[in-house]
């Protein structure tokens, strides 16, 4: 299972929220750069940017530092918040961005999922926030009726092969992911899986990787990293001993190569 570490932007500076609100902010770093760098060094080999204010706002504001960021590391970069019309889906490529993630747009627009995913196949990940089962949207601020699990299948239908599932109630508050949610998410949906919100230490480590069964393949991992809850060497040995130990024969586990040997379609 994937250990893969968060960087959150918001007017160019790296910060944490709390369930998603933006009144309840915490900067750690003026130099975004530098943070992904140092999670490169630290053993990542696949890192999650946000940005914040595109959530928001509906497009990408931050994109100046994520591609200084692509400059400067050699691991592939997932960018998600305000990717909502194929303009932006195809800006995001062509610097260097290895895979989108599109969730406000997932829900109110699948026809949209449907001809992106047609054009750039596994480069396109669906996020889906959840909160109480349901479907948030709009950088967290609106909640909707939708069922996370019934717009997970929905997207399975139109050829998505993976999402990021976060628990927004979760997100940001240390006191570790609703482990039960996870659990009943991949289970329902038999669709591969990177599980979001609330992982504050090694033991919520341990009892997620034996989620990898379900097709849980990836755990992103926030507010703990910055506060040193979680030390990312250990976060990722972890995840590696208790991988081998409990994958099953033949069980296929998702690696990403350096972004130079990533296919592009």
């Amino acid at each position: 299972m994937l250990v893969i570490p968060a960087i959150d932007l918001k007017g160019g500076r790296v910060v944490r929220l709390v369930q998603g609100k933006p009144e309840a902010e915490t900067a750690y770093s003026t130099n975004p750069v530098e943070v992904a760098k140092m999670w490169e060094e630290k053993g990542a080999k696949l890192l999650h940017i946000v940005d914040l204010d595109g959530a928001i706002s509906g497009k990408l504001e931050n994109l100046g530092k994520v591609q200084e960021i692509i400059s400067q590391v050699k691991i592939p970069v997932q960018l998600g918040g305000g990717i909502r019309d194929l303009k932006t889906v195809k800006g995001a490529f062509d610097i260097g961005v290895s895979r989108v993630i599109i969730g406000t747009k997932a829900a109110i627009d699948p026809d949209f999922i449907r001809a992106v995913t047609a054009q750039f196949k596994e480069r396109v990940v669906v996020s889906i926030d959840a909160k109480g089962g349901n479907v948030a949207i709009w950088g967290w601020q609106q909640m909707t009726e939708y069922s996370a699990v019934t717009l997970a299948q929905e997207m399975k239908q139109i050829g998505v092969r993976e999402l990021v599932y976060t628990d927004i109630t979760r997100d940001g508050m240390l006191e570790g992911p609703n482990f039960d949610a996870i659990r009943n998410f991949a289970q329902s949906i038999k669709m591969r899986v990177i599980a979001s919100g609330g992982v504050s230490s090694l033991e919520d480590i341990k009892k997620l990787v034996p989620c990898s069964q379900l097709g849980v393949v990836g755990i992103i991992i926030g507010k703990a990293l910055y506060t040193q809850d979680i030390k990312l060497e250990e976060a990722i040995e972890v995840a590696k001993e208790i991988s081998t130990s409990t994958t099953s024969p033949g069980a296929q586990i998702r690696r990403f190569p350096p972004r130079s040997e990533m296919k592009l379609y």
